[in-house]
């Protein structure tokens, strides 16, 4: 494993899913990790099961929507901590409607990045990975009754240009900070096993709809998806920026 004792993370999206897996695994490599959600029962138990793996783990309630509340989380945590090494900027929504999906998945990312990483340069240095999606490097092939059903559709297109500005932001900030010491990377994965996918998971359909799409024919772990961000938040990736990284069985080399 990764040490990262010493260093303190904020995960945003932590009551669940990918969150959940990235700062339980921040937490077993030795970091304190401030566990962001508003899922407050789903944070509350992230935090326990995140000081149980080894590491300080606190829970903070947080909508990233608003900017001023995610700038204050950021800021409160350095000054507890000391610094701010790492922001896990992963919270997300899929398949809900244009206005709330941008909210979430693209100004909640921005909101991190443009509070996150100044406060990052001004002490010498840290590393922030955004979550992507293979969704955020090509388009998503619908399935049968996506191709006449509007609301999907739109859903679907929403969430593929949400994500596209995920990684869009990712570059720009790593070039923007590239000189200050701040690093900013991207995971995109593809099909998870997570509370997002649970409703196509739980059909034999979907399942081998997302199965067949997988050239490693399965769907992920969340702690796959952990793994890879937290090499990019790691000194062991010291001279990686800018990257939006497939985690996604071969998805995206199809």
């Amino acid at each position: 494993m990764t040490s990262l004792q010493g260093k303190t993370a904020l995960v945003t999206g932590a009551g669940s899913g990918i969150g959940r897996a990235m700062a339980l695994r921040l937490a077993a490599d030795g970091a304190a990790v401030v566990c962001a959600d508003v899922n407050e029962d789903g944070l509350a138990e992230t935090a326990a099961l995140a000081g149980a793996a080894g590491g300080t783990a606190t829970a903070r309630t947080l909508d990233v929507t608003d900017e001023a509340a995610f700038k204050a989380a950021l800021e409160e945590t350095a000054r507890a901590h000391g610094r701010l090494d790492i922001l896990m900027n992963n919270a997300g929504v899929a398949y809900k409607r244009w206005e709330p999906t941008q909210a979430v998945n693209l100004s909640g990312v921005y909101f991190g990045l443009v509070h996150a990483c100044p406060l990052m340069a001004a002490q010498g240095g840290g590393a922030v990975v955004n979550t992507g999606s293979v969704a955020g490097l090509a388009g998503l092939v619908p399935v049968l009754i996506e191709h006449t059903d509007p609301r999907s559709v739109e859903r679907m297109a929403a969430y593929v240009a949400s994500k596209h500005g995920v990684v869009g932001l990712t570059k720009q900030f790593a070039v923007s900070f590239g000189r200050t010491g701040v690093r900013v990377n991207a995971v995109c994965p593809g099909f998870v096993e997570t509370p997002m996918t649970d409703g196509m998971r739980s059909t034999d359909e979907g399942l081998a709809y997302m199965t067949d799409l997988t050239p490693m024919g399965r769907t992920a772990r969340p702690e796959e998806i952990a793994a890879a961000a937290v090499f990019l938040a790691s000194d062991e990736a010291s001279f990686v920026t800018g990257v939006a990284m497939p985690v996604d069985g071969g998805y995206f080399a199809r």
